[in-house]
C-alpha cells in the first residue's frame, strides 16, 4: 500500500488533478466533497455492474462500499460507476437473449470509456452475472492499468419446504434455476403439477448471488482466480455472506500495492494464466461459455488463444470437482471445502499449474498454493490421483461439420453416451426448436439442428436452455443429441454441441444441413461430421442463398452483428491489442 505523497507524472490522473491548467477539473472535485489531500492521491475506479434486474447483481452496491473502504486505507481515492448486465436467466429462452453476448461487449466498452474519460489510474470490478465477469476482466486487460477483479458471490441452494406436494425428486435436496428451467419440461410434459411448480419457483432461488451450480458465472469466477486478476479464495463465500466484505476490503487494499509495483493487467494474463484458468474450467466441468470467454479475454493481451487452444487444455485435465450440472454439489458447497485454491493445489501435484503467474496480491500462483491448508475432501473435490474422469469436463470437437471447432460438455456424461449418431432435424431459430420440442414433435435418436443463432446471425450467439432444459424436462435429455452455432448456459445437461464454426450467416457446413442427413458426434476422440462428401457440400453451398435476414436493421444489436467476429476467437468486436498503438497507461 501507498505511504505518503504520491509522485503522480506517471500516472492518468495527472491529466485531471495536476497543476495550474487543471485547477477547473480540481473545483468539480471540491464540490464533491474531496480534499486536496483526496485530489492528489491515485484515483481508483470501482466499477461495478449493480442493478435492480436480478439476484446476481443486487449485492454489488454494498461490496462496492467496502472496496473503496480498502482503497482509502491504502491511500487511494476511489470512485465508484456502474455500468450494464444483462442477466441470462431472465433473458433465457426469448428475443431477450440476443442482448446477453453484445452486453460482454458494451460493459468492457463502457468501463474502458468511464476509465478513458476520467482518467482513472486503477480498478476494481464487481461482477455478479455471466457475461459481466468476462467484460469486466476484457476491460482490465484492454486498459492495462492496475486491477483487481472481485466476484459477487454465489446465491445460496434453494430447498422444497416439509411437507410440500412436490414430486419425490425435488425433495430433501439442493434447488438452483436449473430445477425450475428443467421443471417447466416436467409441466409440459404432464409430470408437475401448476400446484407443484408454483412450490418450487418460490424457493429455488433464495437470496441475492449469481446461480448457484458450476454455470457461467461460477466457472468465470473460478476463471478470475487461476487467472490471477482475482484474490486467492475471493470468489467463494456466497453473496449473502458477511464475510464478502473483508474480501472487498482485501481487495481494495490489494489494487494500492498493485499501483506501487507498477504491476499492470497484462503483467498478470499471459498464455500460462490463461492456461491455468482453463485447467479450471475443465476439471470444474464448466460452462462451455469459458470457451468464448478466454480467447476474448486473450484477444484483449494481444494473445492468440483460440477455442482450439482451450479445448486442447480440457482434454488433458483431469475432471474431479463434483458440481452441478453435471454432478451433485453447488458453489457454496465448493466453498466450504476449501475453494479454488484447493482445487488449484490438486492441479500442482500433477504438474497442471504455471506456478510462476503473478496474482492481484502481487504474490505468485506458487507463493499462493504454499499457504493454501486445506486438501481435497474426497467429496466435493476429490483427489486429482482419482478423478471422476481421467479428461475435462468440457471438450472440443472438430469435422466435416465444424471446420472452425464446437464444444460440448461431457461432465457427468457416461462414456456411452458420449458418441451419438442420427438423423438430423433442421430448425431455423430456437423458437422454432423450442415448440417443436414443446409438441414432442420430434423423434428419439435424432440429432436437433439450430441453426442461424451465432453471433453474427442472430444475431447474438444466444443460449439454447430453455429448448435443453424441456429435453430434459421430458426425460430426453440422453435421447437426442442437439448442435448448435449459438451458445449454451452452463446450466445445459446432455450431448449439445455450441460454437459450431463457421456459424450459418457465414456460410458454415452447419448452414448447409438438411432434414435427414446423418450426423455423428464422438466426444471421446472430438470429431463432428455429417455424411456429405466435400462434393456435395460445395454443390450445396453453391445454391446456398446467403444469410437469413434479421429484423436488426438498426441499433446496437445490428452494429454489433456487422462488427462481431468468429466465435473461435472469441466473438469479439475490435482488432484487441494487436492492433492498438498506445497503451492507456502509457498517455
Amino acid at each position: 500500500m501507498l505511504k505518503g505523497p504520491t509522485d503522480k507524472s506517471k500516472l492518468p490522473s495527472r491529466h485531471v488533478t495536476e497543476g495550474p491548467a487543471r485547477a477547473p477539473h480540481r473545483s468539480y472535485f471540491y464540490a464533491m466533497g474531496l480534499g486536496e489531500e483526496e485530489i492528489h492521491q491515485p484515483w481508483v475506479g470501482v466499477a461495478t455492474c449493480w442493478n435492480e434486474a436480478a439476484p446476481c447483481n443486487i449485492a454489488l452496491n454494498r461490496q462496492a462500499q467496502a472496496v473503496k473502504l480498502g482503497v482509502k486505507q491504502g491511500n487511494g481515492t476511489p470512485r465508484e460507476f456502474t455500468t450494464i448486465t444483462v442477466t441470462d436467466g431472465i433473458a433465457m429462452g426469448h428475443e431477450g437473449m440476443r442482448s446477453s453476448l453484445a452486453s460482454r461487449e458494451a460493459i468492457a466498452d463502457t468501463v474502458e470509456l468511464t476509465m478513458r474519460g476520467h482518467c482513472y489510474d486503477a480498478l476494481v470490478g464487481l461482477a455478479g452475472c455471466d457475461k459481466s465477469l468476462p467484460g469486466m476482466m476484457m476491460a482490465m486487460v484492454r486498459l492495462n492499468t492496475p486491477s483487481v477483479f472481485i466476484y459477487g458471490g454465489s446465491i445460496l441452494p434453494g430447498k422444497a419446504p416439509a411437507g410440500a406436494d412436490v414430486p419425490e425428486e425435488y425433495r430433501d435436496r439442493d434447488l438452483t434455476v436449473q430445477d425450475m428451467f428443467e421443471a417447466v419440461g416436467n409441466h409440459q410434459a404432464g409430470n408437475l403439477s401448476d400446484a407443484a411448480l408454483d412450490v418450487l419457483e418460490r424457493v429455488a432461488c433464495p437470496s441475492a448471488g449469481a446461480c448457484g451450480g458450476q454455470f457461467t458465472a461460477n466457472t468465470m469466477a473460478c476463471v478470475s482466480e487461476a487467472i490471477g486478476l482475482a484474490l486467492f479464495n475471493s470468489s467463494g463465500a456466497p453473496a449473502p455472506y458477511e464475510s464478502r466484505d473483508q474480501y472487498s476490503i482485501a481487495s481494495g487494499q490489494a489494487v494500492m500495492n498493485l499501483i506501487e509495483k507498477n504491476i499492470r493487467a497484462r503483467d498478470v494474463v499471459t498464455r500460462k494464466s490463461l492456461e491455468n484458468a482453463a485447467r479450471i474450467v475443465a476439471c470444474t466441468g464448466g460452462s462451455t461459455n469459458a470457451g468464448l470467454h478466454l480467447p476474448a479475454i486473450a484477444h484483449e493481451a494481444g494473445i492468440e488463444f483460440t477455442l482450439e487452444d482451450v479445448c486442447d487444455i480440457f482434454r488433458d485435465t483431469p475432471y474431479f470437482v463434483d458440481l452441478k450440472p453435471g454432478g451433485q454439489y453447488v458453489a457454496k458447497d465448493l466453498y466450504e471445502a476449501g475453494g479454488v485454491p484447493v482445487v488449484m493445489k490438486e492441479l500442482r501435484k500433477a504438474g497442471l499449474i504455471h506456478e510462476d503467474c503473478v496474482t492481484a496480491s502481487g504474490r505468485s500462483i506458487g507463493e499462493e498454493l504454499d499457504s493454501v491448508k486445506g486438501d481435497a475432501d474426497g467429496k466435493v473435490i476429490y483427489p486429482i490421483e482419482t478423478p471422476i474422469t481421467k479428461t475435462g469436463g468440457v471438450v472440443g470437437l472438430k469435422g466435416n461439420l465444424a471446420p472452425e471447432g464446437a464444444i460440448v460438455k461431457v461432465a457427468g456424461m457416461e462414456a456411452q453416451h458420449q458418441l451419438f449418431t442420427g438423423p438430423a432435424r433442421v430448425f431455423e431459430c430456437e423458437e422454432d426448436a423450442f415448440e417443436a420440442v414443446k409438441a414432442r414433435e420430434y423423434e428419439e435418436g435424432e440429432v436437433i439442428v439450430i441453426r442461424n443463432e451465432g453471433p453474427a446471425g442472430g444475431p447474438g450467439m444466444r443460449e439454447m436452455l430453455a429448448t435443453t432444459a424441456a429435453l430434459s424436462g421430458q426425460g430426453m435429455g440422453k435421447k437426442v443429441a442437439l448442435i448448435t452455432d449459438g451458445r449454451f448456459s452452463g446450466a445445459t445437461r446432455g450431448f449439445c454441441v455450441g460454437h459450431v464454426g463457421p456459424e450459418a450467416a457465414h456460410g458454415g457446413p452447419i448452414a448447409l444441413v438438411q432434414n435427414g442427413d446423418v450426423i455423428t458426434l464422438n466426444a471421446i476422440e472430438g470429431t463432428i461430421s455429417v455424411n456429405l462428401t466435400e462434393d456435395e457440400l460445395a454443390a450445396r453451398k453453391a445454391d446456398w442463398t446467403g444469410a437469413r435476414k434479421t429484423i436488426y436493421a438498426s441499433g446496437a444489436l445490428w452494429k454489433y452483428a456487422q462488427l462481431v467476429g468468429s466465435a473461435k476467437y472469441g466473438a469479439c468486436t475490435h482488432p484487441g491489442a494487436k492492433g492498438e498503438k498506445h497503451i492507456y497507461m502509457d498517455l
